[in-house]
């Protein structure tokens, strides 16, 4: 009886231990800052995983509650009001739009507006009696951003009042959670298509109606394009086609 209570004794001493020290895992030496300290150069660390609904089900998730998310290929963390991912993924609400393209892992990308900025607005004002060369043949990865510039200034070199598609675009800013997002611009012909083959997870667009570029094709034309990816140029004075803003990260 005695050595069963030398057993049990020492069973509750170490249980008491193990609960006051650090826990290591592959070393003899936990960090005395980390309660656990896992050691391994042939093995990782491998959290819960789940996709996007069982995540969702997860009842009253505590603030810093981590998991891998299978459906969107990332960790994401609980800050106590949403989860957060280590990555950003298309479809994802951040920046003050949704998230269409992304690159270097999830680290930087393209951001849609909410919705169109114009329903219908002319490329270019004519104040001078001809359609000028902008300069803003740019085009691929932010590419739109420097032709928006070129456009906005040699458009308000004709005419100050004006407000052609690159102003409203430029003009366009959100504020989101107490940030305010103001740069904006109107795509390149190559991000709006990478824009157009994501217009159903981003949403808000016409299928009926087609889409201004910021690159320019020659003096009086401009690249455009439709939900179904067609690009053409047309001219620059045309009021059909809409307008949606993005912004890089």
């Amino acid at each position: 009886m005695k050595h069963t209570k030398h057993l049990l004794f020492g069973f509750l001493l170490l249980a008491t231990v193990s609960i006051q020290a650090q826990v290591g895992i592959g070393t003899l030496s936990p960090e005395a800052s980390a309660q656990l300290d896992v050691h391994s150069t042939t093995k990782g660390f491998l959290p819960p995983r789940m996709d996007s609904t069982q995540r969702n089900a997860i009842i009253s998730p505590v603030e810093g509650l981590t998991i891998y998310n299978t459906s969107i290929k990332a960790f994401q963390v609980y800050s106590g009001t949403a989860w957060f991912s280590t990555v950003h993924y298309i479809g994802e609400r951040y920046g003050g739009g949704i998230v269409f393209y992304v690159y270097d892992n999830g680290q930087h990308g393209l951001i849609a507006s909410t919705a169109d900025q114009s329903t219908g607005t002319n490329w270019y004002f004519l104040a001078n009696g001809f359609y000028p060369l902008t300069g803003s043949t740019g085009d691929g990865l932010n590419a739109g951003a420097m032709n928006t510039a070129m456009i906005v200034a040699s458009q308000m070199d004709d005419s100050q009042i004006a407000n052609p598609a690159a102003k409203l675009c430029a003009d366009y800013s959100v504020t989101v959670n107490g940030i305010t997002y103001g740069d904006w611009y109107l795509p390149s012909k190559y991000e709006l298509n990478l824009l157009v083959l994501q217009h159903a997870i981003v949403g808000g667009f016409n299928n009926n109606s087609t889409y201004w570029s910021s690159t320019e094709f020659d003096g009086g034309n401009a690249w455009i394009q439709d939900i179904n990816t067609i690009q053409i140029n047309i001219f620059k004075g045309s009021s059909s086609p809409r307008l949606r803003a993005i912004r890089a990260f």
